[in-house]
């Protein structure tokens, strides 16, 4: 759970500089976007460690340097998708966040590809490393 749970301030820090960077207002938008952004954060999260878990309970990999970077590359493809799809979903607002009407969207918008960057690149990078060091992953035991 701590290891699924550190991945939020992964999303925060890009949220948080996206924001910033586009003019610093806290908003309900902003606030909707952070929400939406750590429940995308926590998916990523979630699929990494299960998957981690899946290598050693049923493939029957050990867990080391080996697993780790083997559930990392496994989870490549998935995590890049869904950061690939919202990032295309949402840019359009995002890049229209100063005409009227998009008072809400538009810093939503912003803060979820900030924190979509961030949260990516950390969660395929730091998040297997963390898990190699803190993960206690071990094999189920055999049923007769």
């Amino acid at each position: 759970m701590l290891l699924v749970l550190a991945n939020l301030p992964f999303a925060l820090v890009g949220g948080v500089l996206a924001a910033f960077l586009s003019g610093g207002n806290l908003s309900i938008g902003s606030i909707v976007g952070f929400v939406t952004l750590f429940g995308i954060t926590t998916r990523n999260s979630i699929m990494m460690i299960s998957h981690f878990e899946h290598l050693v309970h049923h493939e029957g990999e050990a867990w080391n340097l080996h697993a780790a970077v083997r559930g990392a590359s496994e989870r490549l493809t998935p995590v890049l998708m869904t950061a690939t799809v919202t990032a295309l979903g949402l840019l359009p607002l995002a890049l229209g966040s100063g005409q009227p009407g998009k008072e809400i969207e538009g810093p939503m918008a912003v803060v979820i590809l900030g924190g979509l960057v961030t949260s990516t690149a950390l969660n395929l990078l730091v998040l297997p490393t963390l898990a190699l060091r803190y993960g206690k992953f071990v094999p189920l035991p055999e049923v007769e």
